[in-house]
């Protein structure tokens, strides 16, 4: 055997002086065989090298060679020239979607590498297991995890100054989103809190766009028609989606909440414990450049051992003790960050204990729990968000580049005040043109007094607040019947004949205001845990169906000087619009009347048709209407009698029934318009047996 050895040898090297590297690599192999395995390495490495020298290279069976070779060296107890002979065929199989080769040949090197003192090297092979999506069951999977564990906790067994990067959970580092300030309350006991902004709504391009215009008209309202030029609009939430260029700014005392979004690849379970966020912080004054870079503070150190209590005098950083993903689960983890003082916060990434969880079918006992217990690694993952690609300039086409994302860099800024808003008695429901009263209340839960408080709206004929002086002194109930009447009303005797009441009303109440509306508070501030109540008077839609009511309220601190100029507070609410009823006037001159009074001689009369048609057709639970009152206001005319209904008849209207009312009109009295501010009539013509006060309705619908 020996001699046939040397002659095979022999012959591969005169073949191969001859270029015939397959006719070599054959003899090689045609000499291995089971009884020596080292001798059978060498053959098997020698035929693998003849396959690469080739004319044609065949690398797979190069690669292929050597891993045979690598296997009966490892037999042979030749664990070098094992984990060399598997390094040389990794060059080969990585990165071809040879999905199966790849991880036995990684956990093969990954053995190798800690059985010969190589603790680094096994963990990069053992991280090429993990991190790329196998294709392996379940159970090698967490053979796989268990190696990778015990290995990793024996290398930074000895290096626990600084945190290792862990490749388990998968972070999908473009998804992160990033929410500022507290979360809203959604309800408090009655009340209808403003809906704003939260981490469980979808971001809507064109719904940002709608709240930055009303944003731009509250802002050009609040500095007289003038937008400035460095206005940029409130962004509550951040995503991949928003503008991201700038860094970002938060209020001290207010929490932040970073949405990290985590991904299993492995079919085990996965056990994560104290996760929390990693951060660096520098204090404002202090250059945040690489010469003070040793001036900046980070909470790694604290968080290297794993310690509960961290530097909470600066940022308090929240701990999710357990935190599972099953199986090839994506999973969402809010966590949050509350700042204590003014400068520069930079979100870094997350630190967390890594350990495979339980299939959870049987309970461990004590001696498999303490295994467990060992396999537990303390590790991190950096947040590295990449910006939108750079489209344009003719150099940013021609490469790729891409442009910055600051989202996780928040400037922290003074304390503001913070608003809350609630509403009481809103309804969901109204008939076209139906007037409806309801509550508002502005609470301000921070220790700064707030001012400028306004409102801008999508639908700003759809609301109108009352005087602070007409809201009770005690909370709204919403069974009181009183406060939910839009009207107040007077019991009044039917007369029928009698003429209409009049009321003058000076002409400035019904200026139109704009689309940004002054919200008329006491002093026009709200000092610290104060807050107060005004009538919202609604009014329904003309056109039925749902409409979508968006209202964008404003605010300032008293305390000027901020980074942040104001503050907005977002609230959306759908209202079914139903029909009611059809009007349709129309005037023309009469002569006077035969019988008239004194007080109509010379006046000319009017008489004035008014078609009242009932359209609804009962979908709101409503059939039918009472014409109660029929209301003039003009600066010229006023209704002075009723023709039309007769007396001692009830102008009822059911579903699709019509009306035709007859009134008699006269010019206004002339000393109702001989001042110098002109006035407007109102003349009021009861129907009924009540007299509706018209002019405390909101004249802006009149």
């Amino acid at each position: 055997m020996v001699l046939a050895e040397r002659c095979a040898l022999l012959s591969a090297e005169i073949l191969k002086s001859q270029v015939k590297y397959s006719e070599a690599a054959t003899l090689l192999i045609k000499m291995t065989s089971e009884d020596s395995d080292l001798r059978s390495a060498l053959l098997l490495e020698q035929a693998a090298h003849c396959f690469i020298n080739m004319r044609n290279p065949m690398v797979r069976k190069f690669a292929f060679h050597m891993i045979l070779a690598g296997h009966r060296f490892s037999k042979a107890g030749q664990r070098r020239h094992a984990l060399r002979c598997y390094c040389q065929a990794m060059q080969v199989y990585k990165e071809r979607g040879w999905s199966l080769a790849e991880d036995h040949i990684n956990f093969t090197i990954g053995r190798q590498s800690f059985t010969l003192s190589q603790p680094e090297n096994a963990v990069t092979a053992f991280r090429q297991i993990l991190t790329n999506d196998s294709r392996q069951t379940a159970t090698q999977q967490g053979a796989f995890l268990r190696e990778y564990l015990y290995v990793y906790k024996s290398v930074i067994g000895e290096k626990e100054d600084s945190l290792p990067q862990l490749p388990l959970p998968c972070i999908h580092s473009s998804a992160t989103r990033v929410y500022f300030g507290h979360e809203r309350r959604l309800a408090e006991g009655e009340k209808q809190a403003a809906t704003h902004v939260s981490l469980d709504q979808e971001y809507d391009q064109d719904q940002a766009s709608m709240w930055g215009h009303l944003e731009e008209q509250l802002v050009a309202s609040a500095n007289r028609g003038f937008v400035p030029g460095n206005f940029q609009p409130s962004q509550c939430c951040l995503n991949s989606q928003t503008d991201n260029l700038r860094c970002p700014l938060a209020v001290a005392e207010e929490p932040i909440v970073v949405e990290v979004l985590f991904r299993n690849p492995l079919k085990v379970p996965l056990a994560l414990s104290n996760l929390s966020l990693l951060w660096s912080f520098t204090a404002e004054g202090t250059s945040p450049s690489q010469e003070n870079a040793e001036e900046a503070i980070t909470n790694e150190e604290t968080l290297t051992q794993g310690q509960m209590k961290q530097k909470d005098d600066i940022v308090t950083t929240e701990i999710i003790l357990e935190f599972h993903l099953g199986p090839e689960e994506t999973k969402l983890a809010r966590l949050r960050l509350l700042p204590h003082s003014i400068g520069q916060l930079n979100i870094v990434g997350v630190v967390y204990n890594l350990a495979a969880a339980s299939s959870g079918e049987t309970a461990p006992s004590t001696e498999g729990q303490q295994t467990l217990d060992l396999m537990v690694v303390r590790g991190r993952q950096d947040l590295k968000i990449q910006g939108p690609r750079l489209n344009q300039t003719k150099e940013d086409k021609m490469v790729i580049r891409h442009g910055l994302d600051r989202r996780l860099d928040p400037i922290i800024t003074p304390p503001m005040p913070l608003m809350e808003v609630f509403f009481l008695q809103f309804p969901t429901a109204l008939l076209c043109g139906e007037i409806r009263k309801a509550y508002v209340e502005f609470c301000n839960v921070s220790g700064v007094a707030l001012s400028g408080l306004r409102v801008a709206s999508t639908h700003p004929d759809f609301f109108t607040f009352g005087s602070q002086t007409t809201t009770p002194l005690t909370p709204v109930s919403p069974t009181s019947a009183e406060n939910c009447s839009a009207y107040k009303t007077l019991a009044t005797p039917r007369q029928p004949g009698s003429v209409a009441t009049e009321v003058l009303v000076s002409a400035g109440d019904f200026s139109q205001p704009s689309g940004v509306m002054e919200i008329p508070i006491e002093g026009s501030t709200l000092q610290p845990g104060e807050s107060t109540q005004l009538p919202l008077w609604l009014r329904g839609p003309d056109q039925e169906g749902v409409h979508e009511i968006n209202f964008l309220f404003y605010y300032e601190s008293t305390e000027k000087g901020n980074k942040i100029s104001h503050r907005v507070l977002r609230h959306s609410v759908f209202i079914c619009a139903s029909r009611s009823l059809s009007v349709k006037a129309s005037a023309c001159r009469s002569s006077g009347p035969p019988h008239h009074s004194l007080e109509d001689q010379g006046s000319g009369g009017t008489l004035v048709f008014i078609d009242v048609e009932n359209i609804n057709t009962s979908e709101a639970g409503l059939r039918e209407f009472h014409i109660i009152q029929v209301s003039s206001s003009s600066q010229h005319w006023r209704l002075h009698k009723c023709i039309n209904p007769a007396k001692d008849k009830d102008c009822k209207l059911t579903s699709r029934e019509r009306a035709k009312l007859c009134f008699r009109a006269t010019p206004c009295k002339p000393q109702a318009t001989s001042n110098a501010v002109q006035k407007y009539t109102f003349a009021d013509l009861n129907l009924g047996n009540e007299r509706v006060n018209i002019n405390m309705t909101p004249n802006k619908w009149l």
